[in-house]
Parts: C-alpha cells; sequence; structure tokens
C-alpha cells in the first residue's frame, strides 16, 4: 500500500459544497449542512467523507471535511483526516482567513496550518513541517473554501474558468470547464446535473463533478481521471440540510 490513498482523502474536501440558492445574496447563500459521500478507490470501498458547514457569525463561516477509511485502507489511514477552512463572505464571495489540514496522526510532519493576513497581503505558516509565506492575489482560495467559490458562482448562473488555490507552499491555477448535462441516480433520487471538470492548465489528471441543479447546484457524485483511467469516485449517501 503506498501513500497514495492519503491524497485522495486530502483531496475530498474539494468535492462537496453547501446548499445555495440560486439568485441569493452572498450572506443569504450559504445554507448549514451535512453532507456524507462514499468513497470508492480503484474499485474498492474505501471510506466515507463528510462535510459540514456551520456559521461563526456575522460573516464568519467554517467548512469542515472529515474522512475516514474503510478495510484494507485503515492500515494506511488509521485516524481521521481533516481539513478545516475558516472564511469570510462577501460581495466578492469568500475569502479564507485559516485552513487547517491534519492528517489523522500524531506525528506533525504532514499537517498544514495557514492563516491569510489580507491586510498585510501575506499567507503565513507552515505546510508540511516547510514555513510558508507568500504574497496573496485577488481571489485566492484555500483547498476548501475554493469550492465555496464556484458554487456561489455557479449560483449566481457564472461559468468560472479558473481558480487559483494555494496547495502546501506553492499558489497554483487550476482550470474549469462546463463538459454537459446528465441524469443520474443517487441517494437523493434521480436528478439532472450539470458536470463540471477541473484540471491544471497542462495536466492529465481531470477532476468531474455532477452538480444537481434540482438541488441548488449541490454536488452528488464526483471522479478523477487519470488520462482513461478512473483513480477514484465519490457518490452521495446522505444530506441534511
Amino acid at each position: 500500500m503506498t501513500a497514495r490513498p492519503l491524497a485522495l482523502f486530502a483531496l475530498c474536501g474539494l468535492l462537496a459544497a453547501p446548499w445555495l440558492a440560486p439568485a441569493a445574496r452572498a450572506q443569504d447563500a450559504l445554507k448549514p449542512f451535512t453532507a456524507t459521500f462514499e468513497v470508492v478507490y480503484r474499485g474498492m470501498n474505501a471510506g466515507t467523507t463528510t462535510l459540514e458547514l456551520s456559521p461563526e457569525g456575522g460573516d464568519r463561516w467554517r467548512y469542515v471535511s472529515r474522512a475516514n477509511a474503510r478495510g484494507v485502507f485503515r492500515l494506511v489511514l488509521s485516524g481521521e483526516i481533516r481539513q478545516t477552512s475558516q472564511f469570510t463572505l462577501g460581495a466578492s464571495g469568500p475569502r479564507p482567513i485559516r485552513y487547517v489540514a491534519d492528517d489523522g496522526t500524531e506525528d506533525i510532519k504532514r499537517d498544514i496550518r495557514l492563516d491569510f493576513d489580507w491586510k498585510a497581503g501575506r499567507v503565513r505558516g507552515t505546510a508540511e513541517a516547510q514555513p510558508v509565506d507568500l504574497a496573496v492575489r485577488d481571489g485566492l482560495q484555500d483547498g476548501m473554501s475554493v469550492q465555496i467559490a464556484l458554487m456561489r458562482a455557479l449560483a449566481a448562473g457564472e461559468r468560472p474558468k479558473r481558480f487559483f488555490l494555494i496547495d502546501k507552499d506553492e499558489i497554483k491555477e487550476y482550470v474549469y470547464e462546463q463538459e454537459g448535462t446528465a441524469r443520474i441516480k443517487t441517494a437523493a433520487g434521480e436528478l439532472d446535473a450539470v458536470i463540471w471538470s477541473s484540471r491544471r492548465p497542462t495536466s492529465d489528471r481531470v477532476t468531474r463533478v455532477w452538480y444537481a441543479t434540482a438541488l441548488g447546484h449541490t454536488p452528488v457524485q464526483a471522479e478523477r481521471r487519470r488520462g482513461d483511467k478512473v483513480e477514484w469516485t465519490m457518490r452521495l449517501k446522505s444530506l441534511q440540510r
């Protein structure tokens, strides 16, 4: 067993997002929710990821991902992998305040903690035991808040082409594209969905997400492909609002 399943669960936080109401104001667009997804890695049931969005007062929100492995994957991922994004929501979208990632072990060498100082124009912290001190840019997101940014854009009828997010100690560009529509069976029933993909500009590794239009563009299914091979899939198991 390699360390690649760790990256799988670390990415799960990007794939589930809050309930948003179309044409809503920025502060009204987010509603607290809890969603659980079943994760299949290379044909095997790898575990579950639960996403929870909750208000912290005023314009502040907390978005948490908790990933728990199952079966043989527990030999590598015995603890709960957690990602937490604290952000504010304004007219221009989410603005990260703090991002924390814990790999579920007592060893902190793989953990990440980043603080966004927008007044100073810097993001500082540590990523896998390495110091981070980078200049922020307009619209910069962390690994969780980027999904909030995408959902807000879809709810507003926009078609985003790219997002910039901080990945450990680098700021990376991701290209987004709508790939069509589909009608799929989910735990919430049979639903019409729009399909959006994201990838690095020159990468053959693509993440696709199915957003249910009847549920305010809530994502209900996702997959990661590298070339023609499916690396993992996620499907909605339950949604509470």
